[in-house]
Parts: structure tokens; sequence; C-alpha cells
């Protein structure tokens, strides 16, 4: 008997290895699919930096194009953010008095939700390419300059502590880090 019980706790435990860390089919493709898009985006900003004379990097024409991909990742992170304001707006049925605001607020929290993965994927490969053109303009010490590099530094475990989020082993970090980066963020943005 005590074999028996050995045997079938190894093949839960072989199991539970060969799951993958996202379960859901769907959002595993799309959490491919951006993966693949954020990393041309990124070889793709990598070639033109490339191309550009090192002499160029202190241009108003530079300073145009990694500023871009900085306001690039600003609207796909207000997509990211919205996912929270969407779902706290639900959960705390702030819109139940009006049944036509609910059910748009219901189906904007699903889509924000459907697609919170794959726009935050791409958005960090954005913000890879607008950290690297930021550097090659000359990083100084200087409010808006430390503010993105704070930014930077709250937004580095946020992916990783998301996919914990998948196997509910994240304690709410993700959400956490991910408000700091948020409030960070705006900061770093507006001001």
């Amino acid at each position: 008997m005590t074999k028996n019980y050995e045997e079938s706790k190894g093949e839960k435990m072989s199991q539970a290895i060969h799951k993958p860390w996202i379960q859901n089919i769907k959002e595993r493709r799309r959490g491919f699919l951006a993966i693949v898009l954020a990393v041309v985006i990124i070889l793709m900003g990598i070639w033109k930096m490339y191309h550009i004379l090192p002499n160029d990097f202190h241009t108003r024409q530079f300073k145009f194009l990694f500023k871009n991909y900085g306001s690039l990742a600003r609207i796909a992170l207000f997509f990211v953010l919205a996912n929270y304001i969407f779902a706290l707006i639900v959960q705390k049925r702030l819109a139940n008095r009006w049944d036509i605001l609910k059910k748009w607020m219901i189906s904007l929290s699903r889509f924000t939700r459907a697609y919170h993965t794959p726009i935050a994927i791409l958005a960090i490969g954005l913000i890879v390419l607008h950290v690297a053109g930021a550097f090659l303009y000359g990083f100084t010490f200087d409010f808006y300059y430390l503010s993105g590099f704070l930014a930077l530094l709250v937004l580095l475990p946020v992916p990783i502590s998301g996919l914990f989020r998948y196997r509910r082993m994240d304690r709410k970090w993700h959400l956490r880090f991910g408000l700091a980066f948020a409030v960070l963020f705006l900061i770093h943005a507006f001001l």
C-alpha cells in the first residue's frame, strides 16, 4: 500500500512540474505573441540606434526618437493601468446604479484583463528602447532622469512577480510593485 501511495505521489509531483506557468491557452498564445513582437520592436529599435552616428546622439532628432518610444510606452501603460481601474469599479460596485454603464464597465474590465499582459510586455519593450536612448543621449542627474531611473528600478520586479501571479505565489507583490511603478511613471511622465 505504501508503494502505491508513493508512486501516485510521484506522479502528481511530475504532473505539477510539467504544467505550463500560464494554464489558459489563449493567454499563453497572446503572451508568446507579445514577447515575439516586443523582441522584434527592440531589435528594430536597436538596429535604428546602431545606424546613427555617435555625434548625432546629442541632437534634437535623436532626443525625439527616444522620447517617441517613451510616448508609445505611456499609451500602452495607460491601457495596462486601466485594468486596475475597471476592476476596482466592478469590484466595488460603483456602477451598479446605472445598467448601461455597468455593462460597459464589465465589458471593458474583461477586455483589459485579457490584454493586460500582452500590452504590458509590449510596453516593457518600448521602455527598454526609451532607456537605451536616454543613456545614449546622455544621463544627467536631474529630476527628470532620476525619476525615470527610479521608475525603471521599480519596474524590474513587476514582470517577475506577474509570472508568480499565474501560480498564485506572488502575495500581491505584482500589484504593489505595479502601483509603485504607476506613481513613479506618472511623476516621470508629467512633472
